[in-house]
């Protein structure tokens, strides 16, 4: 079970993976996983304690037996991923080895934080660094600096979230920042609302992006608080980062989800496709957004007023019921 626990965790990081056998097959490579990943690949071992000596020899020889089936490059390395967390022991053998630039070493809880701050961010940079973390460098052990990182990720975070709301202006007056968890209660609630009306389950990628399980089903979803007047009561940043994800789904949607209501819109990328053109545009290079703003019809319905092509798209035939 610890084993497939951890593939999943491989894959929630973005890796392509290869489950390994769950016990030794005559003729046959005993490796846990193989993770492929355009950062370089990873032959994963998993372990529930580190009480008994792994044979890193014998690691090698998977290593090398994957090399000449063509599995895997030369260039790929050894995960070593461990159930607890004081790895000491296993640490100073692998230090100790002829081995120690070409294997790694991970508790199960580390590996978990790096899941956490993947999905916590939307920037593709951030997945490859942390794809490079689990690669052969200067340490042995890398939870140190992954707990670092997992802080630092938290604040960026909650600050990302806080400037995007100030960022956005009615008439000049700068609105009062919104609850960072409570966006993302809303979030969830819609992600969920929907993935129960697709019949699918939808696993985080980022903190706003989502699929399923064979990336095929794709949402972004974005949340807004309410904003003064009825002309543009809502107001979203749809990024290119969102629209590359959305672009490569065979079935791909835009949620646009209100704090104060107990409904979200789930806008086709189709639609966006065809309409960001006509969109207002925020050119800041890497803060780069179009703008979707939704007003009020007159029969109180919303809809995205689609500003350079002078119509409004109403959204009530898009509407979703939020199951909270």
């Amino acid at each position: 079970m610890l084993q497939d626990i951890v593939n999943e965790l491989g894959r929630r990081l973005g890796f392509d993976v290869e489950n390994g056998l769950y016990q030794g097959k005559k003729n046959s490579v005993g490796f846990d996983g193989i993770w492929h990943s355009p950062d370089g690949d990873l032959i994963v071992e998993v372990k529930t304690t580190d009480y008994v000596t792994i044979s890193l020899d014998k690691l090698a020889r998977y290593k090398d037996k994957l090399v000449e089936s063509q599995r895997v490059p030369r260039s790929a390395s050894t995960l070593i991923v461990v159930g607890r967390e004081d790895t000491g022991a296993l640490e100073a053998q692998v230090r100790g080895s002829r081995f120690a630039w070409d294997m790694r070493l991970i508790s199960v809880e580390r590996l978990i934080k790096l899941v956490q701050i993947k999905e916590k961010s939307d920037d593709p940079a951030t997945l490859r660094q942390i794809r490079q973390l689990l690669q052969p460098f200067e340490y042995t052990k890398i939870d140190r600096i992954i707990d670092v990182i997992f802080t630092t990720a938290s604040d960026v975070e909650n600050r990302e979230e806080l400037t995007a709301l100030v960022d956005i202006t009615v008439d000049g007056y700068v609105q009062n920042r919104t609850d960072p968890e409570l966006l993302n209660k809303k979030r969830q609630d819609a992600v969920e609302s929907f993935a129960s009306i697709k019949g699918k389950v939808l696993v985080k990628s980022s903190r706003t992006l989502f699929w399923s399980a064979d990336k095929q089903l794709r949402v972004c979803c974005a949340v807004s608080k309410r904003y003064e007047g009825d002309y543009q009561p809502y107001w979203y940043a749809f990024l290119p980062k969102w629209d590359e994800f959305l672009s490569e789904g065979a079935e791909s949607f835009l949620i646009l989800a209100c704090m104060d209501r107990a409904e979200a819109y789930a806008v086709p990328y189709a639609w966006l496709a065809d309409n960001k053109q006509h969109l207002n545009v925020t050119d800041r290079g890497e803060r780069s957004y179009w703008h979707i703003a939704l007003t009020t019809l007159q029969d109180g319905d919303l809809a995205i007023n689609v500003s350079r092509k002078g119509f409004k798209f109403p959204l009530k035939q898009l509407a979703f019921p939020l199951h909270s």
